[in-house]
Protein backbone atom coordinates (compact mmCIF):
# COMPACT_ATOMS: atom_id res chain seq x y z
CA UNK A 1 0.00 0.00 0.00
CA UNK A 2 1.17 3.36 -1.08
CA UNK A 3 1.09 5.93 1.93
CA UNK A 4 2.28 9.51 1.61
CA UNK A 5 2.51 12.40 4.16
CA UNK A 6 2.30 16.65 3.92
CA UNK A 7 4.44 18.80 5.47
CA UNK A 8 3.09 22.24 5.27
CA UNK A 9 4.00 25.89 6.87
CA UNK A 10 0.83 26.62 7.99
CA UNK A 11 -0.25 30.49 8.82
CA UNK A 12 -3.51 32.52 10.25
CA UNK A 13 -5.69 32.25 7.22
CA UNK A 14 -7.79 28.81 7.49
CA UNK A 15 -8.98 29.26 3.85
CA UNK A 16 -5.16 29.79 2.18
CA UNK A 17 -4.16 26.81 4.59
CA UNK A 18 -7.13 24.16 3.64
CA UNK A 19 -6.42 25.08 -0.18
CA UNK A 20 -2.68 24.37 0.23
CA UNK A 21 -3.86 21.30 1.99
CA UNK A 22 -6.26 20.12 -0.49
CA UNK A 23 -3.41 20.75 -3.62
CA UNK A 24 -0.77 18.32 -1.58
CA UNK A 25 -3.42 16.00 -0.91
CA UNK A 26 -4.36 15.89 -4.89
CA UNK A 27 -0.74 15.76 -5.45
CA UNK A 28 -0.10 12.71 -3.58
CA UNK A 29 -3.33 11.23 -5.11
CA UNK A 30 -1.57 11.85 -8.32
CA UNK A 31 1.77 9.74 -7.17
CA UNK A 32 -0.16 6.80 -6.62
CA UNK A 33 -0.83 7.46 -2.57
CA UNK A 34 -3.90 5.68 -1.04
CA UNK A 35 -3.95 7.10 2.45
CA UNK A 36 -2.44 10.13 2.95
CA UNK A 37 -1.63 12.10 6.19
CA UNK A 38 -1.87 16.27 7.27
CA UNK A 39 0.06 17.81 9.84
CA UNK A 40 -0.82 18.90 13.05
CA UNK A 41 -2.69 22.08 12.59
CA UNK A 42 -2.88 22.10 8.98
CA UNK A 43 -5.81 24.30 9.09
CA UNK A 44 -4.07 26.96 11.25
CA UNK A 45 -0.89 28.18 13.39
CA UNK A 46 -2.68 30.96 14.14
CA UNK A 47 -0.99 34.08 15.99
CA UNK A 48 -1.78 33.57 19.17
CA UNK A 49 -2.62 30.15 20.56
CA UNK A 50 -6.47 31.49 21.30
CA UNK A 51 -7.11 32.27 17.68
CA UNK A 52 -7.91 28.49 17.26
CA UNK A 53 -11.44 28.52 19.39
CA UNK A 54 -12.74 31.05 16.51
CA UNK A 55 -12.32 28.20 14.03
CA UNK A 56 -13.48 25.45 16.47
CA UNK A 57 -16.36 23.06 14.91
CA UNK A 58 -18.54 20.38 16.34
CA UNK A 59 -17.49 17.33 15.73
CA UNK A 60 -19.35 15.56 13.11
CA UNK A 61 -20.38 18.19 11.48
CA UNK A 62 -19.42 17.15 7.62
CA UNK A 63 -20.59 21.06 6.28
CA UNK A 64 -18.36 22.52 8.52
CA UNK A 65 -15.33 24.06 6.48
CA UNK A 66 -12.17 22.09 7.68
CA UNK A 67 -14.42 18.49 8.05
CA UNK A 68 -16.49 19.21 4.90
CA UNK A 69 -12.38 19.56 2.74
CA UNK A 70 -11.58 16.66 4.84
CA UNK A 71 -14.51 14.08 3.92
CA UNK A 72 -14.72 15.95 0.19
CA UNK A 73 -11.36 15.18 -0.65
CA UNK A 74 -10.70 11.53 0.54
CA UNK A 75 -14.25 10.83 -1.48
CA UNK A 76 -13.47 12.72 -4.60
CA UNK A 77 -9.89 11.67 -4.43
CA UNK A 78 -10.29 7.94 -3.24
CA UNK A 79 -8.25 8.53 -0.40
CA UNK A 80 -8.11 7.15 3.13
CA UNK A 81 -7.22 10.50 4.64
CA UNK A 82 -5.53 11.13 8.60
CA UNK A 83 -6.70 14.75 9.06
CA UNK A 84 -3.78 15.60 10.77
CA UNK A 85 -5.48 17.96 13.73
CA UNK A 86 -8.51 20.09 14.13
CA UNK A 87 -10.10 22.24 16.86
CA UNK A 88 -13.24 20.81 17.81
CA UNK A 89 -15.46 22.16 20.82
CA UNK A 90 -15.84 20.70 23.82
CA UNK A 91 -18.37 21.42 26.46
CA UNK A 92 -15.58 23.58 28.55
CA UNK A 93 -15.70 27.40 27.58
CA UNK A 94 -12.31 28.74 26.38
CA UNK A 95 -11.26 24.78 25.67
CA UNK A 96 -10.98 22.37 22.48
CA UNK A 97 -9.67 19.32 21.52
CA UNK A 98 -7.15 18.91 19.47
CA UNK A 99 -8.64 16.17 17.05
CA UNK A 100 -6.96 14.05 14.59
CA UNK A 101 -10.66 12.88 12.18
CA UNK A 102 -9.92 10.15 9.65
CA UNK A 103 -11.77 10.03 6.31
CA UNK A 104 -13.06 6.86 3.96
CA UNK A 105 -12.30 6.41 0.64
CA UNK A 106 -16.36 7.18 0.15
CA UNK A 107 -15.87 10.64 2.93
CA UNK A 108 -17.11 9.15 5.66
CA UNK A 109 -15.19 9.75 9.21
CA UNK A 110 -13.77 6.40 10.14
CA UNK A 111 -12.39 7.27 13.63
CA UNK A 112 -11.61 10.19 15.43
CA UNK A 113 -8.58 10.80 18.38
CA UNK A 114 -8.51 13.77 20.99
CA UNK A 115 -4.77 14.17 21.98
CA UNK A 116 -4.20 13.09 25.06
CA UNK A 117 -0.66 14.14 26.61
CA UNK A 118 -0.64 18.09 26.31
CA UNK A 119 3.04 19.76 25.72
CA UNK A 120 4.29 21.92 28.31
CA UNK A 121 7.70 23.15 29.21
CA UNK A 122 9.05 26.12 31.45
CA UNK A 123 12.75 26.86 31.02
CA UNK A 124 12.86 29.66 33.40
CA UNK A 125 12.88 32.09 30.58
CA UNK A 126 10.24 31.20 28.20
CA UNK A 127 7.48 28.85 28.76
CA UNK A 128 4.26 27.61 27.30
CA UNK A 129 1.25 25.59 27.99
CA UNK A 130 -1.14 24.29 25.86
CA UNK A 131 -3.67 23.33 28.90
CA UNK A 132 -4.63 27.17 28.90
CA UNK A 133 -6.30 26.43 25.34
CA UNK A 134 -6.52 22.30 25.16
CA UNK A 135 -8.77 19.71 26.72
CA UNK A 136 -6.78 16.43 26.56
CA UNK A 137 -8.35 13.30 25.29
CA UNK A 138 -9.32 10.40 27.41
CA UNK A 139 -8.81 7.23 24.81
CA UNK A 140 -6.18 5.86 22.91
CA UNK A 141 -7.62 4.95 19.02
CA UNK A 142 -6.77 2.84 16.71
CA UNK A 143 -8.46 1.78 13.71
CA UNK A 144 -8.86 -1.06 10.85
CA UNK A 145 -7.58 1.32 7.51
CA UNK A 146 -8.12 -1.41 4.08
CA UNK A 147 -5.39 -3.94 5.15
CA UNK A 148 -3.54 -1.51 7.74
CA UNK A 149 -4.20 -1.42 11.64
CA UNK A 150 -3.49 1.94 12.13
CA UNK A 151 -2.69 3.63 15.80
CA UNK A 152 -3.33 7.03 16.29
CA UNK A 153 -1.39 9.88 18.09
CA UNK A 154 -0.38 13.35 17.85
CA UNK A 155 2.74 15.14 18.07
CA UNK A 156 3.55 15.18 22.47
CA UNK A 157 1.88 12.10 22.37
CA UNK A 158 5.15 10.55 20.53
CA UNK A 159 7.05 10.54 24.05
CA UNK A 160 4.78 7.83 25.41
CA UNK A 161 5.40 4.80 24.51
CA UNK A 162 2.92 2.84 26.43
CA UNK A 163 0.14 4.71 24.39
CA UNK A 164 1.47 2.68 21.20
CA UNK A 165 1.60 -0.32 23.70
CA UNK A 166 -1.75 -0.29 24.58
CA UNK A 167 -3.33 -0.35 21.01
CA UNK A 168 -0.76 -2.86 19.58
CA UNK A 169 0.10 -4.85 17.58
CA UNK A 170 -0.54 -2.11 14.65
CA UNK A 171 0.71 -2.32 11.19
CA UNK A 172 1.01 1.77 11.36
CA UNK A 173 1.38 4.32 13.88
CA UNK A 174 0.75 7.98 13.08
CA UNK A 175 1.97 11.26 14.11
CA UNK A 176 1.27 14.33 12.87
CA UNK A 177 3.12 16.87 14.73
CA UNK A 178 4.09 20.29 15.00
CA UNK A 179 7.30 19.91 17.06
CA UNK A 180 9.28 23.10 17.96
CA UNK A 181 12.86 23.16 16.04
CA UNK A 182 15.23 23.04 18.99
CA UNK A 183 13.17 19.83 20.45
CA UNK A 184 12.54 18.08 16.97
CA UNK A 185 16.18 18.61 15.92
CA UNK A 186 17.27 16.91 19.62
CA UNK A 187 14.29 13.93 19.62
CA UNK A 188 12.46 13.93 16.63
CA UNK A 189 13.82 11.15 14.23
CA UNK A 190 15.06 9.68 17.50
CA UNK A 191 11.74 8.92 18.88
CA UNK A 192 9.95 8.53 15.92
CA UNK A 193 12.78 6.00 14.94
CA UNK A 194 12.39 3.89 18.51
CA UNK A 195 8.54 3.97 18.07
CA UNK A 196 9.05 2.01 15.01
CA UNK A 197 11.13 -0.27 16.76
CA UNK A 198 9.88 -1.17 19.68
CA UNK A 199 6.33 -1.44 17.98
CA UNK A 200 7.91 -3.41 14.93
CA UNK A 201 5.44 -0.95 12.97
CA UNK A 202 5.92 1.44 10.25
CA UNK A 203 5.56 5.31 10.86
CA UNK A 204 4.11 7.89 9.21
CA UNK A 205 5.00 11.59 10.87
CA UNK A 206 4.05 14.83 8.95
CA UNK A 207 4.60 17.91 10.37
CA UNK A 208 4.67 21.29 10.15
CA UNK A 209 8.11 21.72 8.49
CA UNK A 210 9.43 26.41 8.43
CA UNK A 211 9.14 29.58 9.87
CA UNK A 212 5.42 30.54 10.26
CA UNK A 213 3.74 34.05 10.36
CA UNK A 214 3.47 33.38 14.16
CA UNK A 215 7.12 33.82 14.57
CA UNK A 216 7.34 30.36 15.36
CA UNK A 217 10.19 27.92 13.89
CA UNK A 218 8.62 24.33 13.86
CA UNK A 219 11.49 21.55 12.92
CA UNK A 220 9.62 19.58 10.40
CA UNK A 221 11.57 16.40 8.80
CA UNK A 222 8.33 14.61 7.38
CA UNK A 223 9.31 11.08 7.70
CA UNK A 224 7.82 7.93 6.22
CA UNK A 225 9.72 4.70 8.70
CA UNK A 226 9.60 0.97 8.32
CA UNK A 227 9.49 -1.34 11.19
CA UNK A 228 13.42 -2.27 11.00
CA UNK A 229 13.64 1.89 11.98
CA UNK A 230 14.99 2.62 8.12
CA UNK A 231 13.80 5.66 7.43
CA UNK A 232 12.48 5.44 3.71
CA UNK A 233 11.37 9.45 3.17
CA UNK A 234 12.20 12.49 4.57
CA UNK A 235 11.50 16.08 3.85
CA UNK A 236 13.55 18.44 5.67
CA UNK A 237 11.63 21.78 5.50
CA UNK A 238 9.34 23.51 3.19
CA UNK A 239 6.07 22.61 1.62
CA UNK A 240 5.85 19.45 0.04
CA UNK A 241 4.73 15.52 0.01
CA UNK A 242 6.77 12.28 0.19
CA UNK A 243 5.74 8.36 -0.42
CA UNK A 244 6.37 5.01 0.39
CA UNK A 245 5.37 2.09 -0.48
CA UNK A 246 3.96 -0.29 3.20
CA UNK A 247 5.38 -3.75 2.56
CA UNK A 248 3.28 -6.21 4.64
CA UNK A 249 5.83 -9.05 3.76
CA UNK A 250 8.75 -6.74 4.98
CA UNK A 251 6.43 -6.09 8.53
CA UNK A 252 5.89 -10.28 8.82
CA UNK A 253 9.72 -10.71 7.93
CA UNK A 254 10.98 -8.57 10.74
CA UNK A 255 8.36 -10.05 12.86
CA UNK A 256 9.29 -13.58 12.43
CA UNK A 257 12.85 -13.23 12.28
CA UNK A 258 12.72 -10.93 15.34
CA UNK A 259 9.75 -11.94 17.53
CA UNK A 260 9.81 -9.32 20.32
CA UNK A 261 6.16 -8.43 20.41
CA UNK A 262 5.67 -11.95 21.51
CA UNK A 263 8.40 -12.14 24.10
CA UNK A 264 6.66 -9.39 25.87
CA UNK A 265 6.30 -10.02 29.90
CA UNK A 266 4.30 -7.15 30.83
Amino acid sequence: MKVAAVQMVSGPDLAVNLARARHWLEEAAAQGAELVALPEYFCLMGLADSDKLAVAEQGGDSHAPIQHMLSQAAAELGLWLIGGTIPLHTVQAGRVRNACCVYAPDGAEAARYDKMHLFRFDNGSESYDEGRVLEAGDAPVALQAGPLRVALSVCYDLRFPELYRSLGPVDLISVPAAFTYVTGQAHWELLLRARAVENQAYVIAPAQGGLHQNGRRTWGHTMIIDPWGEVLACLPEGEGVVLAELDMARLAAVRRQLPALQHRRL
